[in-house]
C-alpha cells in the first residue's frame, strides 16, 4: 500500500509541475490576457512550491475505482480541485467571487483547463509507472 500511496502521490506531484508550468506560459505569453482572464503567475519557487504540494495530495485520487479510458478517467479526476478551487479557494480563500468570475469570465473554463493537463499527466504517469 505504501509503494501506491508513492506512485499516486508522485504522479500528482509531475501533474502539477506540468500543469503549473502550462498556466504559466499561457499567462507569460498572452493567452489569458487575450481571453480576458487575469490570471499572471510568475514561475517562481513561492508559487510553485504549494501546487507542487497540493497536486501530489490531489494525485491520491488516483488511488480510487475510476475506470474508463485515461482521456475519461482524467476528465473525472479534473472536476475534483476545478470544484475546489471554483468554489471554495476563489471564493473564500483568495476573495475572486464565485467560480472566480471576478479575474475573468473565462476564469473557470481556465481552471477546468490546467486541471484537465493536471488529470491526464497524472493518470499518463501513473499508468507508466504500474500504479
Amino acid at each position: 500500500m505504501l509503494r501506491r500511496l508513492s506512485l499516486a502521490y508522485a504522479a500528482g506531484l509531475a501533474a502539477a509541475l506540468v500543469a503549473s508550468v502550462a498556466l504559466w506560459a499561457a499567462g507569460h505569453f498572452g493567452l489569458l490576457a487575450r481571453l480576458h482572464v487575469a490570471i499572471a503567475p510568475a514561475l517562481g519557487l513561492y508559487w510553485l512550491y504549494p501546487r507542487l504540494i497540493v497536486g501530489g495530495l490531489w494525485g491520491l485520487l488516483l488511488l480510487l475505482p475510476i475506470g474508463g479510458s485515461a482521456f475519461l478517467r482524467g476528465v473525472v479526476l479534473s472536476l475534483a480541485p476545478t470544484l475546489v478551487t471554483l468554489l471554495w479557494i476563489f471564493p473564500f480563500q483568495t476573495g475572486q467571487g464565485w467560480l472566480g468570475l471576478e479575474l475573468g469570465l473565462l476564469t473557470p473554463l481556465v481552471i477546468w483547463a490546467v486541471n484537465l493537463i493536471w488529470a491526464w499527466t497524472a493518470v499518463i504517469w501513473s499508468r507508466a509507472t504500474g500504479l
